[in-house]
């Protein structure tokens, strides 16, 4: 991969409004780790570096910064990770990560695929793709921006695997050389969509049914911690001695006037 030129300027700006403010002057935030500093706050040019990824097949960028009043004339770096807006697309925050020369890196390489597979072509095959992303470890310069595969001699019902990827000298493919990167497969027939189909419904209506059956059973809910279950017959017990109380504000009954013992004789 070879390294392009950026311009970078040391950024003091840390807060959200200072942020937004710089964000409106046309320049985006950045940062730089890695290597044996300490990370730093940056700024660059928003139309600048949109450009840079403009004119590059992926986001995978080696880049050579010179920042503006620092000790050292450039610094390479590979560009981690690129933040964009949701809605335009258009770049919040940059991520740089300072590599040397010398020593060899890790990244996610995205995957493109060329040609049209036998097993489409001749077998009414469906080419599915499987990983968009292989992750790669080789020195900076070696780097590939994304890796080719080539699916016309594939046929219908095989698939080609990561062992089987072909890259150049000094570039090694990271992870189980037996996972499938493409495949052919025979298209779903309708029954078969309609059958998934059906199973995922039918799937959330258990998910309802079960969510409503709690609800109304919330009277025979388990008693919550700390509380101690009604005993046995308590509930009858209660029923029972409330019909036999007293209404709410009623008046007991008299108690029986007793007869005057008579006198002797």
């Amino acid at each position: 991969m070879k390294s392009v030129p950026l311009k970078a300027y040391s950024r003091t700006q840390v807060r959200r409004g200072e942020v937004k403010k710089l964000r409106g002057s046309g320049r985006v935030p950045a940062i730089i780790y890695g290597g044996q500093a300490k990370p730093q706050n940056l700024e660059v040019s928003a139309k600048e570096f949109s450009d840079l990824i403009h004119h590059s097949v992926s986001e995978n960028l080696l880049v050579d910064l010179s920042i503006e009043n620092d000790a050292r004339a450039k610094r390479l770096a590979l560009v981690q990770e690129i933040q964009h807006y949701p809605l335009d697309g258009k770049v919040l925050h940059v991520d740089f990560h300072e590599v040397s020369e010398n020593e060899k890196v890790t990244v996610n390489v995205p995957v493109e695929t060329t040609g049209e597979a036998a097993g489409v072509k001749n077998s009414g095959g469906v080419l599915e793709h499987i990983l968009f992303k292989l992750k790669v470890r080789s020195l900076p310069k070696d780097l590939p921006e994304q890796i080719i595969v080539d699916v016309s001699a594939l046929e219908l019902g095989k698939a080609i695997h990561i062992g089987e990827i072909k890259l150049p000298a000094g570039v090694e493919i990271l992870g189980d050389k037996n996972i499938p990167v493409v495949s052919v497969a025979m298209p779903r027939t309708e029954e078969e969509e309609a059958a998934t189909t059906e199973a995922a419904a039918t799937a959330a209506g258990d998910v309802e049914m079960i969510k409503e059956k709690k609800e109304e059973g919330e009277e025979g809910a388990a008693p919550a911690k700390g509380e101690k279950a009604p005993a046995k017959g308590a509930e009858k017990g209660a029923a029972k001695g409330a019909e036999k109380a007293p209404a709410a504000g009623a008046k007991a009954p008299a108690a029986a006037e007793k007869k005057p013992a008579e006198k002797k004789k």
